[in-house]
């Protein structure tokens, strides 16, 4: 996201959120921040101002009216999704204390659910294991009824056998 979208996010002017991404630039390294190039800004303001003139009166302009007045040759800050939760720390709006106080519940809220998952993985695996003693233990139940059921029949084939010698 660019600075200006982020000034109008968090609730403070632009000039006031770059102020405070200077003074706190070692909070901000190339993966969380960084400038647009000249050629990059003027294209992407080329688009949004084709794609603002192109579309009707009664819908949102893209171009800010403080983009407008904007230097062409002071580019914005693009910021990463690291980016503006760090923005959220180091901005004093309200917006930006209520962002900051979401970002650390969601980040409580996702690690209590990774370690959810985790005792749910290790419960599982448990299982897996009592099953595989029990299928051992099946297997064995099972061996001994079909040598049982070998031992009967050969038991009734003993039993009906045609009796040969003296026959009563």
């Amino acid at each position: 996201m660019l600075d200006f979208d982020l000034a109008e996010l968090y609730e403070v002017a632009t000039k006031a959120l770059n102020q405070a991404v200077k003074r706190n630039k070692k909070r901000f390294p190339e993966d969380f921040m960084f400038r647009l190039t000249s050629i990059e800004w003027m294209t992407m303001w080329s688009q949004f101002v084709t794609t603002s003139e192109n579309v009707n009166s009664m819908s949102p302009q893209i171009v800010t009216s403080s983009q407008n007045n904007r230097r062409t040759d002071n580019t914005p800050y693009a910021f990463t999704e690291q980016g503006v939760a760090m923005l959220s720390s180091v901005l004093h709006s309200d917006k930006a204390i209520q962002m900051n106080i979401s970002i650390m519940r969601a980040f409580v809220e996702t690690r209590r659910l990774v370690f959810q998952e985790f005792d749910l993985k290790r419960q599982l695996q448990e299982i897996r294991e009592v099953l595989g003693v029990h299928d051992n233990q099946l297997n064995q139940i099972y061996e001994a009824i079909e040598n049982l059921l070998d031992e009967n029949a050969v038991q009734r084939k003993w039993n009906d056998r045609e009796r040969i010698g003296f026959k009563k």
